[in-house]
């Protein structure tokens, strides 16, 4: 799968921002009304950084009546070449699914969920198994469902709950590379990851949206622009890092691995 023990990630697609995207949820880290045509700019230089670290990204069309459709982490997961298609937890994302499972399903085999909800945002790689949030979006009885698929390709998986001041587990952690995890120290301690990796690099609370990276191999990593103390931190953790302005991404409560599906 993309973003496997290394990292590497050699394809992804995208949705293109939808020209509803004023209308987008945001509960979180919004402090505007969400923007097309900033979004689509940050969108634009998202994409751009994915193609400069290797990744052959395709870019899909946006879908009419749906705002929050850039954001197409929450469809599926790849693994391998099988598609396993989610079930998004908000009523308004259950329509964006089934162009996806269309678009996967021409090179992969379609795998899904039996039952409950699950978002793609709740879903974190990290080498050797899937951590996954139990939050607002993500409920036990998906949980179950994944975690019975995630299991049948030889991977385990660890539940992690969220906490009701985030919307998503990438929102507050993430896996760029083997055996790390950045997270935000605002919204999750130490002693509730240390069981999952050995490095662990904490963002500070006003920083929080930070904690959402991308990793490539050879400690490579792209960021969120805008958060110094975390840059510096993560220079020191000896990290090479690419920048990305997703402000007006944030402003919709999206962040960097939100608006891809790693395919290969």
């Amino acid at each position: 799968m993309g973003g496997s023990h290394n990292r590497v990630k050699g394809s992804a697609i995208v949705r293109e921002v939808s020209r509803d995207f004023e209308a987008a949820l945001s509960s979180y880290f919004g402090t505007s009304q969400p923007d097309f045509v900033a979004a689509t700019g940050s969108h634009a230089s998202y994409v751009a950084a994915l193609r400069a670290h290797g990744t052959e990204v395709e870019v899909l069309p946006e879908l009419q009546g749906y705002p929050d459709c850039c954001f197409i982490e929450d469809t599926s997961v790849v693994i391998e070449d099988s598609a396993i298609i989610l079930a998004p937890g908000h009523p308004s994302r259950i329509g964006e699914v089934e162009s996806v499972t269309e678009h996967l399903a021409k090179t992969m085999e379609i795998q899904r969920l039996e039952g409950g909800t699950v978002d793609g945002g709740d879903i974190v790689f990290m080498d050797d198994a899937f951590l996954v949030g139990r939050s607002r979006r993500t409920n036990s009885e998906g949980i179950k469902s994944l975690s019975k698929i995630i299991k049948s390709h030889g991977y385990n998986i660890e539940v992690v709950d969220v906490p009701e001041s985030t919307l998503h587990l990438t929102t507050i952690c993430s896996s760029p590379r083997p055996d790390t995890l950045v997270y935000s120290e605002r919204d999750l301690s130490a002693d509730d990851i240390m069981e999952f990796a050995g490095d662990l690099i904490g963002v500070p609370h006003n920083e929080a949206y930070a904690a959402n990276t991308l990793g490539y191999p050879d400690d490579k990593i792209i960021i969120a622009a805008g958060f110094p103390e975390t840059r510096r931190r993560l220079l020191d953790s000896g990290f090479s890092i690419t920048s990305v302005d997703m402000e007006p991404i944030m402003q919709a409560d999206g962040s960097l691995t939100c608006l891809s599906v790693f395919t290969g």
